[in-house]
């Protein structure tokens, strides 16, 4: 058995503070950067006293109760190492397509899917994260009865009203105490732990808060793709649907569809430049 080490590391990081969580995740993925299993073990001793001493003691002790779990790999080909020691298919999508030339990433938009997060953080560490509202949204109707469902709904909308990011963290306060009072008390703690993630867009141009703060472009083009399979229903093998899927993903490129301005970029530039200036 192979533990995933991105798993584990997510069940470490349960036991830091958010402040040193680079730092753990550095030393964590020192272990697994080790050329043999022994060189891992002796690695993992190190890392164990190290999170002693950073008074993590929680950490210290799941790391030294579990790290061999993670340690499987070992005994394959080194070649097939990064393949086996995750099972996170999110880092080799990242990867790929950072392989295939894309570069110059600001913003990386979807829903609080940490296997994307913690690959974003690793291969695009200079773009930010904004957390879909939507996606957001329904993780916090998922706390609530579904006769006050509207009405949580236009509280939570009233955060993403606001006109900065300062008056969207003073509004989220309020809402806090709001469903505090409604006794949604689960709710109430997800939107108090979560709701900066959904608050990335305010870094952006006002024109551009609308289209950046969901990942509704993708989940059209997923609708697309869902609506093609339908209709066919059964396919004779996985194949066939990928060439069905893939022959409309072309058609959207080479469409009017494809090349349709979604957002005027002049508007960033505009405010990269602005930027600059204010500091010069």
């Amino acid at each position: 058995w192979q533990r995933c080490a991105v798993h584990f590391y997510r069940n470490v990081f349960s036991h830091v503070p958010r402040g040193k969580m680079r730092e753990v995740a550095a030393m964590l993925k020192a272990i697994h950067a080790q050329e043999s299993r022994e060189a891992a073990e002796s690695k993992s001793k190190d890392v164990i006293n190290k999170l002693k001493a950073m008074k993590l003691k929680s950490a210290a002790e799941l790391v030294e109760k579990s790290i061999h779990e993670t340690f499987a790999y070992y005994a394959y080909p080194p070649q097939h190492w990064l393949k086996i020691k995750t099972n996170n298919p999110m880092e080799r999508l990242l990867k790929e397509l950072k392989k295939r030339g894309l570069t110059g990433v600001r913003l990386i938009i979807s829903d609080a899917c940490l296997g994307l997060v913690e690959s974003m953080a690793e291969v695009f560490p200079d773009a930010a994260w904004q957390r879909c509202t939507v996606h957001f949204y329904r993780n916090v109707f998922s706390h609530v009865p579904r006769g006050r469902m509207r009405e949580v709904a236009a509280m939570l909308k009233a955060i993403h009203a606001q006109e900065s990011r300062e008056s969207a963290e003073v509004k989220a306060e309020d809402v806090i105490r709001k469903l505090e009072a409604m006794k949604l008390k689960a709710a109430a703690q997800l939107v108090e732990k979560s709701i900066h993630e959904t608050f990335a867009y305010y870094g952006y141009p006002p024109q551009h808060w609308l289209k950046i703060r969901t990942n509704n472009p993708m989940e059209r083009l997923l609708k697309e793709a869902r609506l093609r399979t339908k209709v066919v229903g059964a396919f004779p093998d996985g194949n066939s649907a990928l060439m069905l899927v893939a022959a409309r993903l072309r058609h959207v490129s080479s469409t009017t569809w494809g090349t349709r301005k979604y957002m005027n970029m002049k508007l960033l530039n505009e405010m990269d430049q602005e930027a600059i200036y204010s500091v010069a």
